[in-house]
C-alpha cells in the first residue's frame, strides 16, 4: 500500500536498482577518484557537500593516508594475452596495490596471487592499505589453467600525497538535534556491500527531504574506519547533538533483515527498531552490540557512545558470497532494497514522532466529549482503537513515559498512539 505523493516500492526498488548498476564498474578504494566519482553519481540524485581532508592529517590515533589511483592492471602471457585484466573487474587487483612493471615465472608471481579455492569460479576482494604491497585476485579455475612460464605484470597505479574524501547530505529539521545515517563508499565492484546501502541511504533522504521532520538528518557517505573516524575527529562539537543514528550497509542480499544494536543497548534507536520490525511481523533478527563489523563501532567507541545501530539483511561476512565477484548485480534485488528503505522510512516516522507528554488535567479523566475529541474519531474504521489511545496517553503522560513506552504498553498501533497524542495536544489536554 502506498500514500498520496508516494511511490510504489517496486518503482522505488528498481530506481535504487539503476543507481547500484552505475556504481557497480567503479574502482573504489579509501581514497581516490573511485570515490568521488561514486559521490558524483550520488550527487545527481541529493545535494552533496564534499570534503577533501589532506594525506596525513592527524584524525584520532590515525593519519590520513596516501591516495590512491589506478588506470590499468593485468597479467598477460608470453602471446600477449591478458590472462588477468582489471578492465573486466575491478576485484582483480589488490586495493591499494604499489605499481609494478616485471616479468617473472610463474612460481614467484603464485606468491602475490589471491584466490578462493573452496569457490574456484568465484574472485575475492583484497586489499593491502596500510602496508605496501602488490598482488592480483583470481578465480582458483583460472590460476589452475595457468602453465608454468614467464608472465608479464602490470599494475598501473600511483600511491602518493593526495586526500581522503568523504561527503554529507543534511535534511534540515525542526530542531538541531541531528539522526545521523552512515554508508560506507569505499568497496569496489561489490553490490551488496556496499552500493545497495548507498543506494537505499540516498533515497531515504530524498523521501525525507519531501516532509519536514522533527530532527535534523544527516547523511555521511565516507569510506569505512578511517572515514568514520574522520569525521568523528572534524565533528567534535556536533557531536553532542547526535541523538540517534544508523549504520546501513548489505541493504539489497534476499536475507531477512537484522538489526545489531548500539553499545548502549537501549538507546532510543534500539527500541524503536526492535518495535518497528516486531510490529511489521517481518522475519528479522535483532543482535546485540560486538565491536566488530561496519563503522558502528566508530561511533559506538566508548569515547562517543552514540546510539547508533546497524541496519542490514544478512550481516557482515554472514554470507558466502560476502567480498566475492558473486556479490554482483544478479545478488541484489530491488525487492529487497525497497523492502529495507521501508523499514528505514517506518522506523524514522516512529523517531521522529516519540515524545514524552505531561497531562495537564491529571485528577480523574477529563471529558473528552465536550472537547469534540469523540465526535472527531466518528468515522474511523478503529474509533475503539483510537479512543483507548487516548485513554492510554492521558494516563502515561506523566512526563517519564514516551508515546513508544504507551504503544508498547497497550500494545497498540503506535501511529495509533501518536494520532492520539496530536489531538489531546491540540485540545490543550497534554503538553510535550
Amino acid at each position: 500500500m502506498t500514500t498520496a505523493g508516494e511511490q510504489p516500492r517496486t518503482t522505488l526498488g528498481e530506481e535504487m536498482y539503476a543507481l547500484v548498476e552505475r556504481m557497480y564498474p567503479l574502482c573504489r578504494s579509501i581514497t581516490g577518484d573511485g570515490v568521488r566519482a561514486t559521490l558524483d553519481i550520488v550527487g545527481e540524485y541529493i545535494p552533496l557537500q564534499v570534503h577533501e581532508v589532506p594525506t596525513g592529517t592527524q584524525v584520532l590515533d590515525w593519519t590520513v593516508p596516501q591516495e590512491w589511483n589506478i588506470r590499468d592492471a593485468y597479467i598477460a602471457d608470453t602471446a600477449g594475452n591478458r590472462v588477468v585484466d582489471f578492465a573486466e573487474s575491478s576485484l582483480h587487483v589488490l586495493g591499494y596495490s604499489v605499481p609494478v612493471s616485471a616479468t617473472m615465472p610463474l612460481s614467484e608471481l603464485r606468491g602475490h596471487l589471491h584466490t578462493l579455492p573452496d569457490q574456484p569460479s568465484w574472485v575475492p576482494y583484497r586489499t593491502s592499505y596500510y602496508k605496501p604491497e602488490w598482488g592480483f585476485c583470481l578465480a582458483q579455475e583460472t590460476l589452475d589453467a595457468m602453465p608454468d612460464g614467464e608472465y608479464e605484470v602490470r599494475i598501473d597505479s600511483t600511491l602518493a600525497d593526495g586526500h581522503l574524501t568523504y561527503a554529507e547530505h543534511v535534511v534540515p529539521g525542526q530542531v538541531a538535534d541531528e539522526v545521523i545515517v552512515s554508508c560506507h563508499v569505499c568497496h569496489p565492484s561489490l553490490a551488496n556491500d556496499n552500493l545497495a546501502g548507498i543506494a537505499v541511504a540516498t533515497f531515504l533522504a530524498r523521501a525525507l527531504a519531501q516532509q519536514t521532520p522533527y530532527y535534523t538528518h544527516r547523511f555521511i557517505f565516507a569510506p569505512g574506519t578511517i572515514g568514520a573516524i574522520t569525521w568523528l575527529a572534524r565533528n567534535a562539537e556536533r557531536v553532542e547533538r547526535v541523538k540517534h543514528g544508523v549504520v546501513l550497509a548489505c541493504a539489497g542480499d534476499p536475507g531477512s533483515l537484522t538489526y545489531k544494536q548500539s553499545r548502549r543497548g537501549d538507546a532510543e534507536i534500539d527500541r524503536v527498531m526492535r518495535h518497528v520490525l516486531a510490529a511489521s511481523e517481518r522475519p528479522h533478527r535483532v543482535t546485540e552490540f560486538t565491536p566488530y563489523g561496519y563503522d558502528e563501532r566508530q561511533y559506538c567507541s566508548p569515547g562517543f557512545n552514540l546510539g547508533v545501530g546497524s541496519l542490514t539483511r544478512t550481516p557482515y561476512a554472514g554470507y558466502p558470497e560476502y567480498h566475492t565477484s558473486a556479490d554482483n548485480l544478479n545478488f541484489v534485488s530491488p525487492e529487497a532494497m525497497a523492502d529495507t528503505l521501508a523499514v528505514c522510512r517506518e522506523a524514522f516516522a516512529v523517531l521522529d514522532r516519540n515524545r514524552q507528554y505531561l497531562n495537564l488535567s491529571p485528577y480523574g479523566e477529563p471529558q473528552l466529549g465536550r472537547r469534540g475529541l469523540y465526535d472527531a474519531l466518528g468515522g474511523r474504521s478503529d474509533t475503539k482503537q483510537a479512543q483507548m489511545a487516548m485513554l492510554w496517553v492521558l494516563n502515561l503522560s506523566d512526563g517519564e513515559h514516551s508515546l513508544l513506552d504507551v504503544a508498547e504498553r497497550s500494545g497498540l498501533p503506535f501511529d495509533t498512539v501518536a494520532d492520539a497524542a496530536d489531538a489531546l495536544h491540540g485540545a490543550g489536554l497534554i503538553k510535550p
